[in-house]
C-alpha cells in the first residue's frame, strides 16, 4: 500500500511539473514615455483595474525618457518594445538607425487638431522679441534636437530666414528645467508643451510667440511604435495590451470621469489639482482618438517637413510603415 501511495504521489507530482513547465509567462512589454500625463504609458497603469489582461498575457513597464530620438537606439538594441515617437523620431528610426522594420501601432496624441491645444514657443512678457525675426542672435531652447516640437520650431525659423548656429544658437535641456531657464534668462524662448505650458508662474511671466500648428499645421505628434519581429512574435499579447491600453484611454477621456483623472494626474505629477482640472483631457489638451487611430495623412506632411529641413535625405511612406491591425482588433473586442 505504502508503494502505491508514494507511485501515486510522484505522478501527481510529475504531473504538476509538466503543467508548470508548459506554462506560458507574461510577455514583457516596456513602453517609453517623455512628459507625464501627456504620454499615455505614463498613465497607464494608474488605472490597473481597467487592464484585465495585465499580469495574464502580458506585463506593462513605463519606461521614461528624456526625448524621444533617445529611444530609437534603445529599440534597436532590444531594450524597449513600445517606442512613443515623434513623427521625427520615426524618420530618423527608419533612415538613420536601419530600422525598417518599426511599424506605428496606435495614435499617443496629436497637435493643432481643431481647437484643441497646440505646442506653443515663448518669450519674457519683457523680452524685446515681438516677432520670429527677432530671434536672431538669441538663445533657444530644445528638449533633444530632431524632436517634434525642435523641427517645428527649425521649421518656423527657416521660413523667416534664420538657420541653426548661423542666425542662432539652441541648447538642449529638460521640459522641467525650462520655466527657469527663461526666468533666469538663460535661454531667451521655450517650447511649452502639456502640463508645462500651463504653469500659472509661466503663463504670468511669458507669452506666446507662434505655436506648432502656425509652424507646421496639424501635427500627428506622438505615435505607438513596435518593430515587426515583435509583433509578430507576441501578437496576441499585444492585442491584449492594446485592449486594455484603449480601455484605460477611453476612461480618461471621458467626461464623466474628469474629477478622477484630475487626481490621478495630480497624485502622479506631485502638482496641485488646480493646475489639471480646467484643461485636462478636454479641448484645451492635446487632441487624443478615442479608437487610438492615427493621422497618416498629417504624419506624412510632417515627415515631407523633417525632409525640407534636411533631418532625413529620402521620402518615407509611412502607410508602409505602420500596422493598425492591432488596436483595430483590440477596438473591435470592445464594441
Amino acid at each position: 500500500m505504502r508503494i502505491i501511495k508514494f507511485m501515486l504521489g510522484s505522478l501527481v507530482a510529475l504531473a504538476l511539473l509538466g503543467a508548470g513547465a508548459g506554462a506560458t509567462e507574461p510577455v514583457k512589454i516596456r513602453a517609453a514615455w517623455v512628459v507625464a500625463v501627456a504620454n499615455w504609458p505614463s498613465l497607464f497603469q494608474e488605472k490597473k483595474d481597467l487592464a484585465r489582461h495585465l499580469g495574464k498575457s502580458y506585463v506593462f513597464e513605463p519606461v521614461h525618457y528624456n526625448g524621444t530620438p533617445l529611444m530609437i537606439t534603445a529599440m534597436a538594441s532590444g531594450d524597449l518594445e513600445v517606442g512613443t515617437l515623434a513623427y521625427s523620431s520615426l524618420a530618423l528610426a527608419v533612415e538613420n538607425a536601419g530600422l525598417d522594420d518599426m511599424r506605428i501601432i496606435a495614435d499617443d496624441f496629436q497637435d493643432g487638431v481643431g481647437s484643441h491645444f497646440s505646442t506653443e514657443y515663448l518669450v519674457l512678457n519683457d523680452s524685446p522679441i515681438k516677432k520670429v525675426e527677432d530671434l536672431k542672435g538669441k538663445i533657444l531652447a530644445t528638449n533633444a534636437a530632431g524632436s517634434a516640437v525642435d523641427i517645428a520650431m527649425r521649421a518656423m525659423l527657416r521660413r523667416h530666414g534664420l538657420e541653426d548656429k548661423r542666425d542662432y544658437t539652441m541648447v538642449e535641456a529638460a521640459f522641467p528645467t525650462m520655466r527657469a531657464m527663461l526666468a533666469e534668462k538663460k535661454v531667451d524662448l521655450i517650447p511649452g508643451v502639456i502640463p508645462f505650458a500651463l504653469d500659472p508662474a509661466l503663463r504670468s511671466s511669458a507669452r506666446v510667440l507662434f505655436t506648432q500648428k502656425e509652424a507646421i499645421g496639424a501635427t500627428q505628434m506622438i505615435v505607438w511604435a513596435a518593430r515587426k519581429g515583435f509583433i509578430d512574435k507576441n501578437r496576441a499579447a499585444m492585442v491584449d495590451m492594446m485592449e486594455d491600453v484603449l480601455r484605460v484611454v477611453r476612461w480618461y477621456i471621458d467626461p464623466a470621469n474628469h474629477k478622477e483623472a484630475v487626481e490621478i494626474a495630480a497624485r502622479f505629477t506631485k502638482q496641485p489639482p488646480e493646475r489639471f482640472d480646467p484643461w485636462l483631457f478636454t479641448a484645451k489638451d492635446y487632441y487624443r482618438d478615442p479608437d487610438m487611430l492615427p493621422n497618416l495623412e498629417a504624419l506624412q506632411a510632417n515627415v515631407a517637413t523633417q525632409k525640407q529641413l534636411g533631418f532625413i535625405k529620402s521620402d518615407i511612406d509611412v502607410k508602409k510603415y505602420a500596422d493598425l491591425s492591432l488596436v483595430e482588433e483590440a477596438a473591435r473586442r470592445l464594441k
